[in-house]
């Protein structure tokens, strides 16, 4: 796990929940915070409503028993027109936002106080980042997995040329099933393809993974549960919770995953191409009716809730990484866990696109998960396998749009 925070930050992260309210302007718990959020777990949300009474906001917030998921959070923030404010997602859908994709989602223009102290995680003078999420490709060492050897991927395809069993997701959609597809389909990214921008090998290489992977029906909705119990060798995570997951790995299996910041029966696969990240921002949605004073709340709970004393608790406390790099100071102290030192190829140029490539995703994720839907990618149960498709008929200007 992290390093604990000391007794005395600890006290100093909780006076500062019940201040900076005031140090901003006073209390503002007269006005309700409408939030839409996809990083909304019930421990999520019940932590910040009660911090935000603490620091003087009233806030409401769907769980994820009512909200699940980024595309179900935008679609009822459209829907309802009620927000004042969204939270989380990723760069995809946050360009979406910003670029007006949602006929009642306009992000206002709004510039916190740390702004400088996300780096390039902003789209300035709109939306801020707050928490780092990348997704990994772990691997067992033990006689679980590869018994001591060592795995080197040039790409994250490559693990279906590994000789050993994968975990693969069992659907198309979720934000985490989607970072993983990305993370596969990078290497294959081709402008000129008529497969959604993607080159047909890389079609067939993400088939492959489907096909011979491993996915344990609904029974596994991660990638954690089948790594930890050795059920198979090579797996896909999201790195927030990681540590906390290996921490109470024994709770769930008889055959657990050791040791947090320090392995010893897993690793991370050694990928040349890095992974995918994404950033999960906050934003202000303009609002018709809301006066300036009830603006002024929101804007204060904004800049309250990315400041780097109230991420650090967030981070703490939720097993995450912050955007904010004086939070990621304080909960870490200099020493960054290895699972954020990974090369970032979200972020590289794609060659033919004036683009990169969380903004390439960002252009073809509607095409991508249409061919998946009508070829019939990740099936939930092994004896409802599709056969594979014959790629060298294919009609790609059919398969790249929604089923009827």
């Amino acid at each position: 796990m992290k390093k604990a925070l000391s007794i005395l930050l600890a006290l100093a992260l909780c006076l500062s929940l019940g201040v900076t309210a005031f140090a901003a302007g006073g209390d503002y718990s007269d006005y309700t915070i409408r939030i839409y959020s996809n990083s909304n777990s019930t421990e999520r949300t019940t932590w910040l409503i009660q911090a935000a009474k603490e620091a003087g906001f009233s806030i409401s917030i769907d769980d994820n028993s009512v909200i699940s998921g980024d595309t179900a959070a935008v679609q009822a923030a459209n829907e309802k027109k009620d927000g004042d404010l969204i939270f989380g997602l990723n760069e995809t859908r946050w360009g979406q936002l910003i670029n007006g994709a949602y006929e009642n989602l306009s992000i206002a223009d709004w510039t916190p106080s740390w702004a400088d102290q996300v780096g390039d995680f902003k789209y300035d003078g709109k939306a801020y980042g707050i928490v780092i999420q990348n997704v990994l490709m772990l691997y067992r060492n033990d006689e679980f997995g590869t018994n001591g050897e060592e795995l080197h991927f040039q790409h994250w395809a490559d693990v279906v040329d590994s000789g050993f069993k994968w975990y693969r997701q069992n659907k198309i959609g979720g934000t985490t099933n989607a970072n993983i597809n990305s993370a596969i389909l990078y290497p294959f990214a081709d402008p000129a393809s008529p497969a959604g921008g993607i080159s047909i090998d890389g079609w067939k290489a993400l088939w492959k993974f489907c096909a011979e992977g491993v996915s344990g029906g609904d029974d596994y909705k991660y990638g954690f549960d089948p790594l930890n119990k050795g059920d198979v060798a090579i797996s896909e995570f999201y790195s927030s919770a990681l540590y906390g997951k290996i921490d109470a790995a024994a709770d769930s299996s008889e055959h657990p995953l050791v040791g947090a910041l320090e392995p010893e029966n897993w690793n991370l696969v050694d990928i040349a191409d890095g992974t995918y990240y994404i950033a999960e921002y906050i934003g202000i949605l303009d609002k018709a009716g809301r006066t300036a004073e009830q603006t002024e709340a929101v804007e204060a709970f904004a800049d309250w809730f990315g400041s780097a004393e109230v991420q650090a608790e967030w981070a703490e406390e939720f097993d995450s990484y912050p955007c904010n790099t004086e939070a990621a100071d304080i909960v870490y102290e200099g020493d960054i866990p290895p699972i954020y030192q990974l090369p970032n190829f979200a972020l590289n140029p794609i060659e033919g696109a004036d683009m990169n490539y969380a903004e390439y995703v960002g252009a073809h994720s509607a095409e991508w998960t249409n061919i998946m839907t009508n070829l019939g990618f990740y099936w939930a149960d092994a004896s409802d396998a599709k056969p594979e498709p014959d790629w060298d008929s294919l009609d790609w200007a059919t398969l790249t749009q929604k089923a009827e």
